[in-house]
C-alpha cells in the first residue's frame, strides 16, 4: 500500500474532484495535459502513486505510458501506476472498465456461461466491452458500423467462442438477434424491433429503452462504483469499497 501522504495525479479532471477525493483521505493534484510524457515523468520522480484519467484524456494517455493488454486493446487508459523514483521506474496504464464491467455482470447474477450474446455498437466502444466474452458465452455476434470493423474485432474472440460479424445496418440483424439471449448495446441506438421478450438488455449507453418489447434489463447501476474502486486500487494501492464511493462517483459524473 502507498504512503498515506503520497499524492495522486488527476489528468483532465476539474478541481471539485480533488475535494471529493480528499473526503476519502487522498491527496489529489490536478496536472497539465499538454505534455503528458513529461508530466507523468515529473509525477513519478516526485513519488506520486499514480493517476486517474478523465475520459477526455484516455486516448491521449495511451501513448504516454506502457499500457496493459486491456488498455492496448481498447486504445484507452483510465488509471496509471507510477513505479520507482529518481533514476528508475515507469508509468504503466490500465483500463479498469474491462474488469469492472465483468464484475458488474457477475454481480447481477446473469448466467453468461453457455449463453449467446449480440454486441451492437461501433469499433471503439465494442472493443471496450468485448472482454465480457471471458464470462463463458458460447456464441457471440458483433454488429459494428461496418463489416470490416466487426470482422477485425471478431478475430480477438477466444477459439472456444462461435462468432459472427456483420454491419449493424444489415437487414439480417434482426433474425440473427433471435439466436441471442443477451443484447449488449455499447454505442449508438438499437435498431427498431431488435428486442424480444426473451432478451436481456445490457445497455452501456444509459439511453436505450426496452419499450413494449418486454425484454429484461441487466442492472448496471453498480458499474461506476466498481470501476472507480478498481481505478483507485491501481493508482493508489488502496482498496475502497464501491458502496463507499457514491459521493465521488457523483462528482466524477
Amino acid at each position: 500500500m502507498s504512503a498515506p501522504d503520497a499524492p495522486l495525479a488527476l489528468i483532465g479532471y476539474p478541481s471539485p474532484t480533488a475535494r471529493a477525493l480528499r473526503d476519502l483521505g487522498l491527496i489529489a493534484v490536478g496536472v497539465p495535459v499538454d505534455d503528458l510524457p513529461a508530466v507523468l515523468e515529473a509525477c513519478r520522480v516526485l513519488r506520486f502513486t499514480g493517476a486517474l484519467v478523465h475520459p477526455s484524456q484516455e486516448r491521449a494517455v495511451v501513448g504516454a505510458v506502457s499500457p496493459d493488454p486491456d488498455a492496448r486493446r481498447a486504445g484507452r487508459v483510465d488509471a496509471v501506476v507510477l513505479t520507482g523514483g529518481v533514476g528508475g521506474g515507469g508509468a504503466h496504464g490500465t483500463y479498469s472498465l474491462t474488469d469492472a464491467l465483468m464484475d458488474t455482470v457477475e454481480a447481477s447474477g446473469y448466467a453468461a456461461r453457455g449463453a449467446s450474446a449480440l454486441f451492437v455498437g461501433s469499433g471503439t466502444d465494442l472493443s471496450q466491452a468485448l472482454p465480457l466474452v471471458r464470462l463463458g458465452f458460447a456464441q457471440v455476434g458483433l454488429a459494428a458500423d461496418t463489416v470490416p470493423e466487426a470482422e477485425r474485432l471478431a478475430r480477438d474472440l477466444p477459439a472456444s467462442v462461435r462468432g459472427y460479424a456483420l454491419s449493424r445496418r444489415d437487414p439480417t440483424l434482426r433474425s440473427l438477434a433471435e439466436r441471442a439471449d443477451l443484447i449488449v448495446l455499447t454505442g449508438g441506438t438499437l435498431p427498431p424491433g431488435l428486442l424480444q421478450p426473451y432478451h436481456t438488455l445490457a445497455d452501456l449507453t444509459g439511453h436505450a429503452q426496452t419499450g413494449a418489447s418486454g425484454a429484461a434489463r441487466l442492472d448496471l447501476s453498480g458499474l461506476p462504483g466498481l470501476r472507480l474502486s478498481r481505478q483507485l486500487l491501481q493508482a493508489t494501492g488502496q482498496r475502497f469499497l464501491p458502496e463507499a464511493l457514491g459521493g465521488v462517483v457523483g462528482v466524477l459524473g
